[in-house]
């Protein structure tokens, strides 16, 4: 079964003050989300004195995971902790376990967000990919890869502006 929600922030304090400072990590690639946005952070823990944070990439070969790996160890450093990270490959992360306020900074940011899942697990088929600049579903897909592999290269035949869309995964 797929898991398709996010995961929430721990209610103890001391848990919940490690989850806030990983949360706040940026996504190198797309520095207007947050890991916390992006729905990767899937847990935090105390072992002994060092906090534990678990995070899942995008995709299992995301370039980026070194890269977030050091943030998220220089963010907990600067509450004097010591952390180690470690990145769960399974359940693979889906586009559901983006935050409602992810998919609209990824619009804000020029890029259409992943369409939300249904119940049934589908994706719905709309008229067609809104356009992040005027918002015209008149769009077209100009190639499946764009600027990353989670994303297309799509195009507004309303304005004429090329834009990112995030694929639903």
């Amino acid at each position: 079964m797929l898991e398709r929600e996010a995961r929430p922030r721990p209610a103890a304090a001391e848990l919940a003050e490690v989850w806030d400072a990983a949360a706040g990590v940026l996504d190198p690639e797309l520095p207007v989300l947050t890991i916390a946005d992006l729905g990767m952070l899937r847990g935090v823990e105390l072992d002994g004195d060092v906090a534990v944070v678990r995070i899942t990439p995008t995709y299992s070969g995301c370039p980026a995971i070194d890269a977030l790996r050091a943030d998220i160890v220089t963010a907990l450093a600067a509450l004097g902790r010591e952390a180690r990270v470690e990145v769960v490959l399974s359940p693979a992360w889906t586009t559901d376990w983006m935050s409602d306020e992810g998919r609209r900074k990824l619009e804000e940011f020029g890029i259409a967000p992943p369409r939300p899942r249904g119940t049934d697990g589908h994706v719905a088929l709309g008229l067609g990919i809104r356009c992040p600049q005027c918002g015209s579903l008149h769009t077209r897909e100009l190639s499946r890869y764009g600027s990353t592999s989670c994303k297309a290269l799509w195009q507004c035949q309303a304005c004429g502006e090329p834009f990112d869309r995030f694929k639903e995964l």
